[in-house]
């Protein structure tokens, strides 16, 4: 029997805001093995210590569940690979139309793009054989089709080049903002970048003027012949729009120039900033189609557990698709979250089963330390349900035979 996490996959999470960080998640992401399905004959079966990591790794597999496909997921995906994979073989010098992904907190928009565009590389580089296309002659330019960047909580122009060329392992010191938007667009030219993905976008507040000079800046770098991925929580009522206008022609936001489009010697014509937005939504629970599409969810999530008194439909069956979505409100964070402290209850109480009763017993808790609050990056949690004793069910007596009826002489 293998000790836990020998062999598992598992490793220290990766800093994908750094290069290094990044390429060890892209090779890793799917490396994870879960735990085999077992019954409660073949764990007695086990020696003590192999029942202890068995359940080590049954808890790594719970703590480990895959990203799966939903219909919002796989509308991001058309839209996102598309727009990425246009964009990297245009030969022209015009701006890339960029991508703004929007939706609420905890509903996978980072996990999600980092799966898309890391999918984007793998087949990026399998193209060109692993071999970066267009690196200087004599030179061995490090190879990066995807930076991804994660927008400063206190974003300024000069904080926000920092963090793309901190990305990079770049040189930053002594640099004032002109040499720093050279910098950036030369790491992204050097390293032969396609995509730019900065996350938490909704960081910046519109209200603050270095905020808008930031946002002017990130649409400077449309200009890099790069495709700018913006992540960010409710995007059309955070403001970052509200400077553009709607193309009726092809649903596309389109922002006013950068005032920084001349910094770095790009062409002074280029006067569109061309995004397409695309919002990453919850589940819903109002038609078929959504009951649906929740309860083939929450299959998917119910054959990656490996818990050994799970009933078939553990899931999916009676009242629990209702009783799941009104806890997690049908975003797939919280759900994920709610599955995986009930497992891990589930396992130690040795239930080894999810019902009502044991997920009622445990709250929702997300306090996140690189979450922000005030960007909308912690979605609220809606209550634990309490539960009342159910009173007994009255007997219809409608049709009970009371006997003959008393005679009023009696």
């Amino acid at each position: 029997m293998k000790q836990a996490g020998a062999g598992l996959g598992l490793s220290v999470p990766a800093a994908r805001d750094q290069v290094a960080g990044w390429d060890t998640w892209r090779r890793a992401r799917h490396a994870f093995v879960p735990a085999p399905a077992r019954t409660f004959g073949q764990w007695r079966a086990m020696t003590p210590l192999e029942r202890s990591a068995f359940d080590l790794h049954r808890m790594a597999t719970h703590a480990n569940l895959p990203l799966l496909d939903t219909p919002m997921s796989q509308r991001v995906d058309r839209l996102l690979s598309a727009r990425i994979r246009t964009n990297a073989f245009k030969a022209k010098p015009s701006t890339r139309a960029g991508v703004m992904i929007s939706g609420g907190g905890y509903q996978g928009k980072t996990e999600t793009t980092c799966e898309i565009v890391a999918a984007f590389e793998d087949s990026w580089r399998a193209l060109h054989h692993q071999v970066h296309p267009d690196a200087s002659p004599g030179t061995r330019d490090l190879w990066v089709p995807v930076a991804y960047v994660q927008t400063p909580v206190t974003a300024k122009p000069k904080s926000t080049c920092k963090a793309i060329l901190n990305f990079y392992g770049a040189p930053t010191k002594n640099m004032d903002l002109p040499d720093l938007i050279r910098q950036v667009a030369a790491s992204l030219t050097d390293h032969g970048t396609k995509v730019l993905v900065l996350d938490d976008i909704t960081r910046l507040r519109m209200h603050r003027a270095d905020d808008q000079d930031t946002l002017d800046l990130i649409r400077a770098f449309m200009s890099m012949n790069v495709t700018l991925v913006l992540i960010g929580v409710d995007i059309p009522a955070s403001g970052l729009l509200r400077e553009g206008r709607l193309d009726a022609a092809s649903g596309q936001g389109v922002l006013p120039p950068s005032r920084h489009a001349t910094a770095h010697g790009l062409e002074a014509t280029q006067t569109e900033r061309r995004f397409d937005l695309v919002e990453l939504d919850r589940f819903r629970y109002d038609t078929d189609e959504q009951i649906t599409a929740w309860t083939t969810h929450l299959t998917g999530v119910e054959q990656a557990l490996r818990l050994m008194n799970a009933p078939p439909g553990m899931l999916t069956s009676g009242r629990m698709p209702e009783y799941l979505f009104a806890r997690t409100n049908g975003v797939v964070g919280l759900l994920e979250r709610l599955i995986e402290d009930g497992c891990t209850e589930a396992i130690t109480s040795g239930a080894e089963r999810l019902t009502e009763n044991l997920l009622d017993a445990l709250p929702l808790t997300l306090a996140g330390a690189s979450r922000d609050a005030e960007a909308g990056e912690i979605p609220a949690v809606p209550a634990a349900p309490t539960r009342r004793p159910r009173a007994g069910r009255r007997r219809n007596t409608a049709f009970d035979d009371h006997g003959p009826a008393a005679s009023d002489t009696a």
